[in-house]
């Protein structure tokens, strides 16, 4: 038997928290009025069980989806084994008498979110489906239990990564968490509502609880940042679905006023969130447009400008441009891994804010309904993204360089890489983050996916660079071909130029000059995908050589050395996969520029032959690049 839970909320203050002038709230308020708290808050249980006048856009629980997942996590949470991240599989037991302060790795991550409660909603989702009343119980329980042992006492924020020492309340009451809890502890409420287990008491309780969660959040936003976005949404969510609350117009206008006041502040004017994460990005998308929708279904669109609807349609237009044609986006950043299904689900989200984008409605019907893009290739300049591509169908050939402003914590020593995407396979995957933060064994195996010199771009003697960021030279788009150029004065004394061109839409060329007082080891490196290649080292050429004939020919002119490096990728959580790497260097020894070129050719046949390719300077900014005898002259 597992130890019972004292806690219960005082009727009186509790309803004294609420407008009880509201229509259908009647008997509530007779009830108390009578001094019978009891009854009202029978009358209170009966009126929100027979409410009709307030929508959610969350799970619907009159037609429940359950997924396996949903089950497993469900199950699983049954007998303590709670489902806290997908980085930390199988599950942790938190133990009968639930400790929710265990911490059995110290990533941060996995202590914070295990306040986020994830299998809450999927216990839910089991009960509804099922009618089984133990779901529902386990539920009351563990939500009552959680409430005694994680008050909230005093808060002052905390700036220090490493939190080791910290005092629970900053895990339990992170703002962020707070404000996931507010959203989804909507969706329990709608699941377990019609249960036994659901009492007036419990009723009581939880408006008590999340009463005081968003009053919490509502005085203590994030300063900046995707999290701000998140609890400025999730603030709305409170407001819109409790509107009997007192304070309730006044949550919405708090959330409306931030997201208005922030869209213009982290959405760039060609629509690139500004953490400059395409996985932020698309969550921001995510958090901008369910902020409208809630207030759609309970009649407070009003509250949103045009120009917030035009900002988000920027993001979205972002989002499909950078997209290769299997949905999939370059992990640059902390981005992770998604699906298409994921993706399209999320287009789908989106038409329903844009009924009337022909290529938004493409790519969420899989090119049943709507219409591609007219145009192939596209540049974000404000953010720094240049998408080069000859085709939207899967056998196209679609490169991502970025080059653009700092960007927020998110956002990595990256300057000037690039992700390349042809025919369905991604042959210079970005390293990925694989882990966020915590101790210092967390953060070394963070940082090392965050280096410089683990990407696609140009390092002095391979460290990060100390300035990130580049400036906008050009962007040229012809059926012909494209060119994009860019600058980084990444170091003290040296600035980083590169060029790269689209040559009649076939194949890469990549110039890179490095100027500047600065001496020492300049390097471009170049991280392909998990393969084993063939690399010519005398003559710094590198092919993959996959059966199947999709490949790539890479070589380099400029170069004293080709070097292998240590190369690994990480496109989930705390998983990593070990690839081929390479540095491709020339000492700088004195301030004379340092030049290379860079010819990649997408390739479809097994004859991949580097030596037919030559490339030289002809000028500062002018190059000229000979392939099977034809020769491609090229300036920038």
């Amino acid at each position: 038997m597992m130890p019972g839970v004292a806690y219960g909320a005082e009727a009186s203050k509790v309803l004294s928290l609420l407008d009880l002038s509201r229509p259908g709230l009647e008997k509530v308020a007779a009830a108390h009025a009578a001094g019978n708290d009891s009854l009202a808050a029978v009358e209170l249980l009966d009126y929100f069980r027979h409410r009709t006048d307030v929508n959610s856009i969350g799970v619907d629980p009159d037609n429940v989806k359950l997924s396996k997942t949903d089950r497993k996590w469900a199950d699983d949470g049954l007998r303590h084994v709670f489902f806290v991240h997908n980085g930390y599989q199988p599950s942790y037991f938190y133990g009968d008498d639930i400790n929710w302060q265990y911490w059995p790795v110290k990533d941060n991550e996995l202590r914070w979110q295990l306040h986020r409660t994830k299998w809450w909603v999927p216990m839910g989702k089991v009960y509804r489906v099922t009618g089984d009343e133990k779901y529902a119980k386990e539920w009351a329980y563990q939500y009552r239990d959680w409430i005694v042992k994680n008050p909230l006492t005093q808060f002052d924020g905390i700036k220090d990564s490493n939190l080791e020492d910290a005092d629970n309340v900053y895990f339990a009451w992170r703002p962020l968490e707070v404000c996931d809890r507010l959203e989804h502890q909507i969706e329990q409420f709608e699941l377990f509502l019609p249960s036994e287990h659901f009492t007036p008491d419990f009723l009581l309780t939880f408006l008590d609880n999340y009463h005081r969660h968003a009053t919490f959040a509502n005085t203590h936003y994030s300063a900046k940042g995707n999290h701000l976005l998140f609890e400025a949404q999730r603030v709305i969510f409170a407001g819109a679905f409790f509107p009997e609350f007192r304070e309730a117009a006044a949550w919405r206008k708090a959330g409306v006023d931030i997201l208005n006041r922030e869209i213009v502040k982290q959405v760039l004017p060609d629509g690139v969130q500004f953490e400059l994460d395409p996985g932020y990005h698309k969550a921001s998308i995510n958090i901008f447009g369910k902020a409208l929708q809630m207030m759609d279904a309970n009649g407070y669109r009003g509250e949103f400008p045009q120009s917030y609807l035009d900002a988000v349609r920027k993001m979205v237009e972002f989002t499909y441009n950078i997209s290769s044609p299997d949905y999939l986006q370059p992990l640059f950043s902390d981005n992770h891994l998604t699906t298409k299904n994921v993706m399209q689900r999320s287009y789908k989200e989106w038409l329903k804010l844009f009924p009337d984008d022909s290529a938004l409605r493409y790519f969420a019907t899989d090119g049943a309904e709507g219409t591609l893009p007219e145009y192939t290739s596209r540049a974000f300049t404000d953010g720094g993204f240049y998408v080069m591509r000859n085709g939207w169908t899967p056998d196209a050939t679609v490169l991502v360089l970025k080059a653009g402003p700092k960007g927020e914590w998110h956002n990595q020593f990256d300057n000037g890489t690039f992700s390349l995407w042809h025919n369905g396979r991604d042959f210079f995957p970005d390293s990925g983050s694989y882990i966020y933060g915590g101790d210092s064994t967390v953060i070394a195996q963070r940082n090392w996916f965050r280096q410089t010199a683990v990407h696609n771009t140009l390092t002095l003697d391979n460290r990060n660079l100390e300035n990130r960021v580049s400036k906008h030279i050009k962007w040229e788009t012809t059926p012909q071909g494209d060119v994009a150029v860019v600058e980084t004065p990444g170091y003290e004394g040296l600035t980083h130029r590169r060029a790269v061109f689209y040559v009649d839409k076939k194949f890469f060329v990549i110039a890179d000059e490095a100027t500047g007082t600065a001496k020492g080891d300049v390097a471009i490196h170049y991280q392909l995908l998990p393969c084993d290649p063939e690399v010519d080292y005398k003559n710094k050429s590198i092919v993959t050589n996959f059966p199947d004939g999709n490949n790539i020919i890479l070589k380099v002119f400029g170069a004293d050395k080709l070097t292998k490096e240590e190369g690994w990728m990480s496109q989930e959580y705390r998983k990593k996969e070990e690839r081929p790497a390479f540095a491709l260097s020339t000492e700088k020894k004195n301030d004379k520029p340092v030049r290379f070129i860079t010819v990649i050719i997408p390739t479809d046949t097994l004859d991949a032959k580097p030596g037919k390719i030559k490339a030289h300077y002809t000028g500062p900014t002018s190059l000229v690049v000979e392939i099977d005898g034809k020769k491609y002259p090229l300036s920038f």
